[in-house]
């Protein structure tokens, strides 16, 4: 039990440790566009957020006749393009960096699965918007979840997919971003590869051909 306490304890002084949120310094390699790439992807998603919430209260077809909520919906429209196209680039970014090495394979890991989560978060914003791209969304992936044995999940449901899109996946996705931000912030952003030298063979003691 003292084990435990005293885990929890350091885990927690470094998880709210002002330090960890508000660096006064930052690593030379993490201040180049490259690694902005993460904080762009946050940045959308609140964006999102905040756009989705002011939908929601005015109901998914408020668009459709609100100049206003016309206005909001595009802005959460293009936002999940931006959410995409700087989650994508990240990713792309912090594989070809090997983000996992130094012990952050968990933050690797959480990158990935908010990722998935992400993509029926998107798809079932498809689904309820009532027009008649959504119904050809919902017929041809009623199929193909059919298909592959999960026709229980009643797509055609617009109430079931209205919770799905503003509730649980993204209360679900807020917390995987949650944690993934918290573990860069403690372990972190991973340095880049070593600069190795090639030796020559004269260099390796060998002898020239």
């Amino acid at each position: 039990m003292a084990n435990w306490t005293t885990a929890s304890k350091r885990m927690l002084s470094e998880v709210m440790s002002a330090e960890t949120w508000l660096p006064t310094e930052m690593p030379e390699y993490a201040q180049g566009f490259m690694y902005m790439l993460g904080s762009l992807t946050a940045s959308s998603f609140v964006v999102l957020v905040l756009s989705g919430i002011l939908l929601a209260m005015n109901g998914p077809a408020s668009w459709s006749y609100n100049g206003a909520m016309r206005f909001i919906a595009a802005v959460h429209f293009w936002g999940v393009q931006a959410f995409f196209f700087f989650m994508m680039l990240h990713l792309w970014r912090v594989f070809f960096t090997g983000a996992w090495r130094g012990g952050r394979g968990l933050t690797w890991l959480l990158g990935a699965i908010a990722f998935l989560i992400a993509i029926p978060t998107a798809f079932t914003g498809f689904l309820i918007n009532g027009d008649l791209y959504s119904e050809w969304n919902i017929v041809q992936a009623k199929d193909g979840l059919n298909a592959m044995g999960l026709g229980w999940v009643n797509l055609a449901n617009s109430g079931q997919m209205f919770g799905m899109h503003v509730v649980v996946l993204p209360l679900l996705l807020t917390v995987v971003i949650a944690l993934h931000i918290t573990r860069v912030r403690t372990k972190s952003v991973v340095p880049p590869y070593p600069n190795v030298k090639v030796k020559s063979p004269a260099e390796q003691g060998g002898t020239q051909p």
